[in-house]
């Protein structure tokens, strides 16, 4: 659609409508000569010269609101009801002033010939507000057309320069995805290389490794054969020694067990005769002397092989004594309540020969600690 110059045509428009001003000039002149004598005749003589004044005032009011009207017209504006009341106001005024002098005189063709310039000024007042208004509108009109087709060709000169970057871009999305499968493709292939040279390796690593471990499993079974072999042979020999060591132990219990039913029958026996001289000394009335001199008993070597169990637990950190001060010490641990493993460590003797003499001193009941040890 072709959209017409509107500059050109509202140029043309508006020196079209300078005309009215021609008009509006031509009926403010007629005006003020026919309104003149009119009010001369109603006004004192002194004050003849102010009769010009009153139609050029309402000239005055028909000149501004023809001219602040074709402003708001051309602004496509709206003054509201008072410009329009001020408008046919001034119009009428003009029309009834002009007319009045004939109207007096009863001159009707008077009348209708002054009237001619007051109903063209008004009609053209009108009809040019009107012309403006319409002019406005339709430059609204074509300006809102033209920037509609302006807005419209951009956006297609937009749509088109989008689709060739598209295109453009689709190309180099294109040739890009072309080039990233062929580099893809060739990543895979080395990729691929280098895995089947690291599967080659892998194998070849792996039959190394079960060659290895063959060979190392072989010679392992040979040695578990071997230790199998040695082990059933030491268990054996342990198994021999352990039964020997066992009756050795055995045979050691029982010498030991005797040999305490011996001592136990002794200290019974010496008992006995010292009960037998004190009662004699109590007869005789001579003091008993057991408490200071006692007399000798045999002494019965106790030294015998400790177990094996009992030589284990020896105590490394003192020094052995000799029996007799051992006797001594284990009467003392006796009667101060001391343990038999800090007697053991004390003495330097095996607990299970502590242990002995703890039960010797306990299975003798009466007999005080040292009286039970041999001097």
């Amino acid at each position: 659609m072709r959209i017409p110059d509107t500059q050109a045509q509202v140029a043309a428009a508006e020196r079209t409508l300078r005309l009215v001003w021609v008009i509006v000039a031509g009926a403010v002149l007629y005006s003020v000569l026919t309104v003149t004598p009119l009010v001369q005749r109603v006004t004192p003589d002194e004050w003849d010269w102010t009769a010009p004044i009153l139609p050029l005032v309402v000239d005055a009011a028909v000149i501004i609101v023809v001219r602040v009207g074709a402003i708001v017209a051309r602004l496509d504006g709206d003054a509201g009801a008072w410009p329009l009341a001020l408008r046919w106001l001034t119009g009428l005024m003009t029309l009834l002033l002009n007319v009045g002098d004939s109207a007096l005189k009863g001159d009707l063709v008077g009348v209708g010939v002054h009237s001619v310039a007051p109903v063209l000024l008004i009609v053209t007042a009108e009809a040019a507000l009107k012309w403006r208004r319409a002019i406005t509108a339709a430059v609204i009109r074509i300006e809102g057309e033209r920037t509609a087709e302006r807005e419209r060709v951009a956006r297609e000169r937009r749509e088109r320069e989008e689709r060739e970057r598209a295109e453009r871009q689709a190309v180099r999305d294109a040739q890009q995805a072309e080039r990233e499968r062929a580099r893809l493709a060739e990543e895979r292939a080395r990729e691929q290389e280098r895995l089947d040279r690291e599967r080659e390796r892998e194998h070849a690593a792996l039959l190394a490794q079960q060659q290895r471990d063959h060979d190392a499993q072989m010679e392992r079974e040979r040695g578990e054969r071997a230790a199998a072999r040695e082990e059933a042979a030491r268990r054996a020999q342990a198994e021999e020694k352990q039964r020997e060591q066992e009756r050795e132990d055995r045979l050691r219990r029982e010498e030991q067990q005797r040999l305490d039913r011996e001592r136990t029958a002794r200290e019974a026996i010496q008992r006995a005769e010292r009960d037998r001289k004190a009662a004699e000394a109590r007869r005789t009335g001579t003091a008993p002397v057991s408490a200071a001199v006692s007399t000798p008993r045999p002494t019965v070597s106790t030294t015998v092989s400790t177990p094996a169990h009992d030589t284990a637990q020896e105590a490394p950190a003192a020094a052995k004594m000799s029996e007799d001060d051992a006797r001594r010490a284990v009467a003392e641990a006796v009667r101060e309540g001391r343990s038999q493993r800090a007697t053991a460590a004390l003495t330097g003797w095996s607990t299970g020969w502590i242990a002995a003499r703890y039960r010797e001193l306990e299975q003798v009941p009466g007999q005080t600690a040292l009286e039970g040890v041999s001097v």
